[in-house]
């Protein structure tokens, strides 16, 4: 079962590269038809709302898969389980298209434009996708059927007929199938098990419209309203109906699903009888009150043959402002470069009020000790939280006063071989700490640090060679040059390193973010593994995946009025194929 399960994770890898690029034209959020057969209580949904162009995202992203070995998948391929080899099969048939998009939607009958959905009748998985050569799919599964030895058994419900392949021991009194119909050029794979009903089974093949739907609730346009999302894809997580199935027997469809199965027999104790209290109930659902959902939608977007971008953000929602005002205050300063993907091959910078830090963690402490809370299993946690007081971080904090944030950023290097050992002919970098007095910081670092003691920095921005201190032998090609620019206690090398500090000197700080990360896969793995095969050293097929691997991506974390912020940018640019 552990096997099946590993195998299932990687087809649900390479389906969740298409749920991040979901994009297109068309018309409002609710008038999507098949938003109608989505109910509303739904605790989980990711729709693509407007058709994105897949034939000219994969174009754009082909390039990268040029190296791909044909044999990465041997191991997976040698799964003792029939289901293990066949869900193997699936994608073995998409990592081979993938280096031609055109053969890809072939293999699979996809048409160049597609509206994938992915949501759940309570606690049923659907995911839908258009199809156009219906023919194609059902030939790609026969392959996997060869491949594997699995089967499938021909179903209906109502006028869908659809195929069922067994996940269950056929000696099993439990029995779960992975189910795939096609209705209307839409393709549906979904799931059924020994009690799931008939008419959800409708539902989820499109005969059957939700009673209450997430087209008729305004749910989305409101997500899209109150984030300021485009409106081509959007994504949830209803925290609030969650709670409610977890609390109660039947005030949702997922409660009610989980009542009844939990009712079973061969089940044994209801794990969830010490929640459904009276208590439980109230507490939980004020909780999720103040964090109702997590959202997901496209701040920006561009897709080509040549290019793709895409930015994401991931909302936490919050209505807490005693934690979001805190947390708020905690914010500190990232240095602008760092939200460029294209500047860096390497950047990381933390924004952090290290003033701000200890009294704003003690004012959620405090918001999370009231009221009082009386829900067993909530009350322990609050104990628990209550004899781990966060005061104390201010006797640590206040060697850092001032400081506002750091950062790291690799900017270029240039390796080379000598005597068959690898060598850094020079390296251009800069690393960064912003603070209100960055001076006296430094004189105050400087007595932990006898090898600085007799160093003196200026404030007019003049650098100091690092290297006779450090011991560092010139052949090594790295010249760290330290110096104070503006606000900015800085460490370069190479000329990038000292052009990009002087940029910074001109930054004032101010509370614009609290992490950043970002990287560019072709800067950073090419250089390296060019330098592997000058030496003749053997290049494992997992690295030669990464040359000339064209992408750049970068995320983030930071707190607006809404709730607690991932951002996430992915660039990904064609390349000659070799």
């Amino acid at each position: 079962m552990k096997k099946i399960v590993i195998a299932a994770a990687i087809i649900a890898a390479g389906a969740g590269g298409y749920w991040y690029t979901q994009n297109g034209a068309g018309s409002s959020a609710s008038a999507n038809p098949l938003l109608d057969y989505v109910p509303a209580d739904t605790p989980i949904f990711s729709g693509q709302l407007k058709p994105f162009p897949l034939k000219a995202y994969l174009q754009s992203i082909s390039g990268n898969y040029q190296q791909y070995p044909s044999n990465a998948l041997a191991e997976f391929g040698e799964l003792d389980s029939p289901m293990g080899k066949f869900f193997v099969s699936i994608y073995q048939q998409y990592m081979d298209g993938i280096k031609d998009p055109a053969l890809l939607l072939k293999t699979f009958g996809f048409p160049d434009e597609i509206k994938p959905y992915f949501y759940t009748l309570g606690a049923l998985p659907v995911f839908k996708i258009d199809v156009n050569q219906a023919d194609a799919f059902w030939a790609a599964l026969d392959k996997a059927e060869k491949d594997s030895g699995v089967t499938h058994e021909m179903r209906k419900v109502g006028d869908v007929d659809y195929r069922a392949y067994a996940l269950s021991d056929e000696a099993s009194t439990e029995k779960a199938d992975l189910l795939f119909a096609q209705k209307d050029g839409i393709l549906t794979i979904t799931f059924s098990t020994s009690i799931t009903e008939p008419e959800l089974l409708e539902m989820a093949f499109g005969i059957k419209k939700a009673p209450q739907s997430l087209a008729a609730s305004g749910i989305l346009d409101d997500i899209i309203k109150t984030h300021g999302f485009k409106d081509d894809s959007i994504s949830f997580i209803n925290h609030v109906e969650i709670v409610k199935a977890l609390t109660s027997a039947d005030s949702n469809m997922l409660s009610k699903q989980l009542t009844k199965f939990f009712a079973n027999e061969s089940v044994g104790e209801d794990p969830l009888a010490q929640i459904r209290t009276p208590e439980c109930r109230t507490e939980l659902t004020a909780i999720a009150a103040n964090w109702p959902r997590t959202v997901a939608g496209l701040t920006a977007f561009s897709v080509t043959e040549k290019e793709s971008h895409m930015a994401a953000s991931f909302v936490v929602e919050t209505k807490n402002q005693p934690i979001l005002a805190a947390m708020q205050k905690m914010r500190g300063f990232i240095p602008a470069h760092l939200a460029d993907i294209d500047s860096t091959i390497f950047s990381m910078g933390i924004g952090l009020d290290v003033n701000e830090v200890a009294p704003s963690l003690t004012a959620i402490w405090d918001d999370l000790q009231k009221p009082q809370l009386t829900c067993a299993p909530l009350a322990e946690l609050q104990a628990e939280l209550s004899q781990q007081s966060p005061a104390m971080l201010g006797m640590f904090t206040g060697m850092a006063n001032g400081v506002k944030g750091m950062s790291v950023s690799l900017l270029d290097f240039k390796m080379s071989t000598q005597d068959q050992e690898p060598k850094l002919e020079s390296l251009d970098a800069l690393v960064s700490l912003s603070a209100e007095n960055p001076s006296m910081l430094f004189n105050m670092v400087k007595p932990f640090a006898p090898m600085l003691a007799e160093l003196q920095l200026a404030d007019n921005g003049d650098a100091t060679d690092l290297s006779p201190i450090l011991m560092l032998p010139p052949e090594l090609g790295v010249k760290p040059m330290l110096a104070i620019k503006g606000q900015h206690l800085v460490v370069y090398s190479g000329d990038k390193g000292l052009a990009l500090a002087n940029k910074l000197a001109g930054e004032k700080l101010s509370a614009n973010g609290m992490y950043s990360l970002s990287a560019d896969y072709g800067k950073m793995f090419t250089p390296m593994l060019t330098l592997l095969e000058m030496s003749g050293e053997p290049i494992p097929e997992e690295m030669k995946m990464l040359k000339d691997y064209n992408m750049r991506v970068q995320m983030s974390f930071d707190v607006n009025k809404q709730g607690l912020v991932i951002g996430s940018v992915a660039n990904s640019k064609a390349t000659e194929k070799k």
